[in-house]
């Protein structure tokens, strides 16, 4: 199993959790609502939903860093 790849995958999605949740809190400030996906999963366990959102900024971190790395074109650096 490819550690690096497994990593990849979890960071992948726990960044479209993070794009899924802004864009329903966005869709719930439209109709004045709480459409927020992690407090609605984990939302009687606070601290489980700090670190989720912990999670989701590292992931997109991890993401971008390295996508930097892959750059050839040399406009990213």
């Amino acid at each position: 199993m490819n550690t690096k790849n497994s990593v990849s995958k979890v960071a992948w999605l726990l960044v479209i959790i993070g794009a899924l949740n802004w864009g329903l809190e966005g869709l719930g400030n439209l109709v004045m609502r709480e459409l927020n996906l992690v407090y609605i999963l984990v939302g009687r366990w606070p601290m489980l939903e700090t670190l989720v959102y912990v999670l989701v900024g590292l992931s997109a971190l991890y993401i971008i860093i390295k996508g930097k790395k892959g750059c050839t074109c040399g406009s990213c650096m």
